[in-house]
């Protein structure tokens, strides 16, 4: 273990509440790993660990009014609760359970390190203005896919509001609770591994709102979790190539996963409903543009298309709904 992290005590309090420990976690598990770590950059927490929350009540995702973000997550040495705060121009970070000290090791890569805005140069000036207002967006690197992949699949052709309920259900079903304290009122899980992933009933994915379609497409990733889990590694092109080569999984669904777990600073999400309508109307006053529309509006920022994306969503400048939301489809009282 590395030297760098030091034990501290089992219980832990954070401004806004003290934090409480889950029923069922062994109290040796609570004793906590720390970390500080001073970002050579300015550094948004929020905006840069953001894309990681599957909604207001992702159980393995909270924030606490102190500031801090705490996130659950299942790394390759287990499961692991990491807690990250801002002071000044530092982070501290804490981790609990068999996962604690891989999480530690990844915080510099979690926080952007190794993203490099530099590489960016703004062809327009919303862009510009945004990315001025934002210096502390940095894309974040997580290194673990399943738990990008398998909310994305989920997120497929269906309402977000309705993709986060089944997300929330199942995690909190079939999940663990998360190690170590968490933030009071706030119980957290990590995601199921992907052997109990595979044994869930089909009237259980059912209920959670979830077709068939999506649910063998989850089944059969974590049949191949380990190669999965190895695209975190690898270029995102490449990565993306990895996991297309799962029936099920298109190009919106691999840029979705690998912006969060590889970092990838060009993987432009195609095929989304809402997305080339506000690239078009930012950038051309066009509220009906398609893919191949929003893709040469981007194409002077090809190799940081998705951070172009992102500022333009910052923005604000979102055109006005015109059309119906896409309506619900609750399969569950089928």
């Amino acid at each position: 273990m590395s030297s760098r992290f030091a034990p501290r005590p089992t219980r832990a309090t954070v401004r806004g509440g003290e934090t409480a420990v889950p029923e069922g976690v062994p109290r040796q598990s609570t004793a906590a790993l720390t970390r500080t770590w001073q970002p050579p950059f300015p550094l948004d927490l929020g905006l840069t660990l953001g894309p990681l929350r599957r909604g207001p009540a992702d159980p393995t995702f909270r924030t606490t009014p102190d500031g801090s973000v705490w996130r659950a997550s299942r790394t390759p040495q287990g499961a692991g609760t990491l807690r990250v705060a801002a002071r000044g121009g530092s982070v501290e970070a804490e981790a609990w359970g068999p996962g604690a000290a891989w999480l530690l090791d990844q915080l510099p890569a979690l926080l952007g390190e190794s993203d490099d805005p530099d590489l960016f140069t703004p062809h327009h000036r919303l862009v510009a203005a945004t990315a001025h207002r934002r210096p502390g967006l940095r894309l974040t690197r997580t290194g673990l896919v399943l738990e990008s992949l398998i909310p994305s699949i989920l997120e497929q052709k269906i309402t977000t509001e309705e993709a986060y309920r089944a997300w929330r259900l199942l995690i909190h079903k079939y999940g663990e609770p998360a190690p170590g304290p968490t933030p009071a009122q706030a119980r957290m899980h990590v995601m199921p591994d992907p052997r109990t992933w595979s044994l869930i009933p089909s009237w259980e994915w059912h209920k959670a709102g979830v077709d068939n379609k999506r649910a063998s497409t989850i089944l059969r990733a974590v049949a191949r979790a380990s190669r999965m889990e190895e695209a975190a590694s690898m270029d995102p092109l490449r990565a993306q190539a990895r996991l297309e080569l799962i029936p099920g999984i298109g190009p919106w669904t691999s840029a979705e996963t690998v912006q969060r777990s590889n970092g990838a600073p060009d993987a432009v999400t195609v095929g989304d409903v809402h997305l080339p309508g506000i690239i078009g109307h930012a950038l051309a006053d066009n509220r009906t543009a398609d893919d191949t529309e929003m893709l040469a509006l981007l194409a002077p920022y090809q190799g940081q298309r998705h951070r172009a994306a992102r500022l333009i969503l910052l923005s604000g400048k979102t055109p006005p709904r015109r059309t119906p939301k896409m309506p619900k489809t609750n399969i569950a009282a089928w």
